[in-house]
């Protein structure tokens, strides 16, 4: 088969080495994923491991990444403790740890996840701690000097890609809009600085969740490469 013209020639070339032309278009035609073929994706340059237990890092949650080092490094902030909630595939919690003097707790739902995360981290040799919790169904009050999180945002009445139903549902989805994470964690999980990918309609909602719990904290939204509203910062000065 010809190579689909949203995968790279490198990729490709990777697909040919593992698979047979038949097993590709069987793959193809199904709309499986080409990343859980490969089983890797570069991130922020780092090489991490994906498969049907994690959902597969976008390009926006690298820009995600790249603003918040900025925004770290604008503000001169160091010896920060973090927490990266919702982390899947460990993928921003690697990426930070690798830039910054941290520490860094990595927190998700799922145990299978966070197998795949730890592997990953023990691969790009960094150090985080990993931790099995339901976010959703916690009520204790957690203090960080940055929270960052790409959470479940898509509303659960919203139609979504076919490539999609290979990777868990869990990771994608959520009540409220799509908003359920973005108000239980403003509200349990205090912090100098939060970092948010959002889905490209829920700025004006996310934000006044932010500022009913932090009136007077800086609050502000940037676009993604596609020029849609993708990453809301709060900062608490």
């Amino acid at each position: 088969m010809n190579k689909p013209k949203y995968i790279s020639y490198k990729d490709w070339e990777l697909l040919n080495q593992k698979y047979s032309s038949k097993q590709l278009e069987e793959y193809f035609n199904n709309n499986y994923p080409y990343q859980y073929l490969i089983g890797n994706v570069d991130f922020c340059d780092n090489i991490i491991n994906v498969d049907e237990r994690v959902l597969i890092p976008r390009f926006e949650t690298e820009e995600l990444v790249y603003k918040t080092l900025d925004l770290v490094k604008k503000n001169k902030l160091d010896k920060l403790k973090i927490v990266d909630l919702c982390t899947g595939s460990g993928c921003i919690a690697i990426s930070l740890k690798k830039e910054i003097n941290c520490e860094i707790d990595a927190i998700d739902i799922s145990e299978e996840a966070l197998e795949l995360a730890r592997l990953n981290s023990k691969n790009n040799e960094v150090n985080i701690n990993f931790i099995k919790r339901d976010v959703l169904n916690d009520d204790k009050l957690y203090k960080y000097d940055l929270v960052i999180s790409n959470p479940p945002y898509i509303d659960k009445s919203e139609k979504v890609g076919q490539s999609t139903k290979y990777e868990p549902q869990i990771a994608l989805f959520a009540n409220n809009k799509g908003l359920a994470f973005y108000e239980k964690i403003i509200s349990n999980y205090c912090a100098k600085i939060y970092a948010f990918e959002i889905g490209c309609k829920q700025k004006k909602e996310i934000i006044n969740i932010a500022k009913n719990n932090y009136p007077q904290a800086k609050i502000f939204c940037e676009k993604d490469m596609n020029g849609l509203d993708r990453f809301i910062f709060i900062i608490n000065e």
